[in-house]
Formats: structure tokens, sequence, C-alpha cells
């Protein structure tokens, strides 16, 4: 008999591939990641969504008129705080290209925000705009006599002031992004232009900016989905306040855990996904390209 009819195998079948040593111990090892996944993933995402299942926890969430002044808030902080992060790490990533060496300097100082932990800078910022003993307010005291503003007390100015912590911590970062997406464009091009007189304008223009608009956007994109989790600026700096005022989706849910009103928390992070989802899927389409 051969070999294959004495195994119990039909006669015709392929005998099943054994796997080699090193896709055994690959399958092996992945194994632990995909228990991370799904036990700190997986399970609070679909449990999450299990909380917020009733339609009761909605009609609370959009009568509550913190609800709507949030959602004007996220959307103040994304059209804002992202172009102008956006903007000014376009601009700054054409200068830290440049070769000389007190850029260079200028570029590992440039890194630090990005580099250090958010906490304990935020906090910082936030003692300094105290009224009674920042270090901003006694120097308004010291030169004109007069007391400073309490900065964190407007909602507007307490925003604001939020929306700088975020594009200072993040804008290192996207900066770099840009300066990859720069040092990728064939030097070739820019001496071609140069020999035709072509501006520093022109040569952005046609050059520059053809070659980094898919990275400017999808970067653009990303940093969109980032910035509506983006936790640390707004709670750390402000807390919500004054009243509540400054609370964007990512930090209402901690208020109504707050209250001990856990279906609404968990509601206001699943009304997120609708502004989520798009961003992501419109990503994908474009990396996929």
């Amino acid at each position: 008999m051969s070999a294959v009819a004495s195994s119990g195998l039909p006669l015709g079948a392929a005998a099943p591939a054994r796997l080699s040593p090193w896709q055994f111990w690959g399958r092996v090892l992945v194994l632990p990641y995909l228990l991370v996944f799904l036990v700190f993933v997986l399970y609070p995402v679909g449990y999450g969504l299990w909380l917020a299942r009733h339609p009761a926890s909605y009609v609370k969430l959009f009568e509550d008129p913190i609800f709507f002044r949030t959602v004007v808030n996220t959307v103040i902080f994304l059209v804002v705080a992202i172009n102008i992060k956006m903007m000014i790490a376009l601009l700054l990533s054409g200068f830290f290209v440049e070769t000389r060496w007190w850029i260079k300097v200028l570029s590992v100082l440039f890194i630090l925000p990005w580099a250090v932990p958010s906490i304990p800078t935020i906090l910082s910022v936030r003692f300094m705009l105290n009224p009674e003993w920042g270090v901003i307010n006694t120097l308004i005291f010291r030169l004109t006599g007069q007391d400073g503003p309490n900065w964190l007390n407007d909602p507007t100015l307490a925003l604001s002031f939020s929306m700088v912590m975020h594009v200072w911590k993040s804008l290192p970062f996207w900066t770099l992004i840009l300066i990859a997406g720069r040092l990728a464009i064939p030097s070739e091009q820019y001496e071609a232009a140069s020999v035709d007189g072509a501006t520093r304008w022109q040569k952005f223009r046609f050059i520059t900016w053809p070659s980094m608009r898919t990275l400017y956007l999808t970067s653009t994109i990303l940093s969109m989905i980032w910035t509506l989790g983006d936790f640390n600026s707004v709670y750390l700096l402000t807390g919500g306040g004054p009243a509540d005022l400054t609370h964007v989706l990512a930090t209402l849910g901690i208020r109504y855990l707050r209250l001990d009103q856990v279906d609404l928390a968990m509601a206001s992070i699943v009304v997120a996904l609708p502004l989520v989802l798009p961003l992501v899927f419109f990503m994908m389409k474009r990396l996929s390209k």
C-alpha cells in the first residue's frame, strides 16, 4: 500500500500542511497581544455600547443644555485648533529643513513640548494663570499696580487657552511628519526651479504643495481623530469650568461619571462616533490609494 493510503487519507487528498517552527512560535507569541486587545479594547468598547443601549439615555443627554454647549465647543476646538496647528506645522517644516547649525539646535528645543509628559506641563500653565499667586498676574501687578484678570474664569479665554495648550503640545509631532514629507521631495526639482528663476512662493506652489498635499490632508484627518479624544488639554487646564462651559466631548463623560450618571457618560461617548467613523473611513480610503 502507498504511504498516503496507509495513513488513512483517501486517495487523491493532499496531506494537511504542517506548521514550521517559525509559524508555530509566531502564532504563539501573537496570542498575548490578542488577549490584551480582547480584554482592554474590545471588551470595554462592547461594554460601553451595552451601557448606552437605552434610547432614554440619549433623550436625557440631548435635553441637557451642557451637551449642546459641549458640541459647540468641540466643533470650535476642531476647526480652530487643528487648522492653526497644521498651518503652523507646514510653515515650520520649511524652516527646520534648513541645514544651518543654529536651526538644528532650535529643533531640539522645539521637540521638547511633545517629548515631556503633558500632565506636569499643563498643570504648570494652570498654576501660572492663577489669579492670586500665578506668575502672570504677579508680573502684571508689579508692572502696572493693577490686579490681573481671572484668566480661567472666562469661558472664552479658558477655551482659548485650552486650544493654545493643545497646539503647543502636539505641534512638534506634526511638524516632524511634514518635515519628513519635505525631505522626500527630490532636491533636483528645486535646483531646476532655481535655474528657471522661480521664487520661494512659486517653488512652494508648484513643487512642495503638490508633493505634500496628500500627506497634509491625511495628517489633518488623523489629527482631527486624535483631537476628538484629547482629554488632557481641557480637563487639566480648566476642568470643564467655569460652570461646565468649556467641556468638549472628550471630557463631558467625566462630568457625568462624577454625577454618578454612567449611562449618560457612555452615551456622550457614543454620540462622538458619527464624527469619528467618517473620518476613519475617509483616511483609510486615502491611504489605500
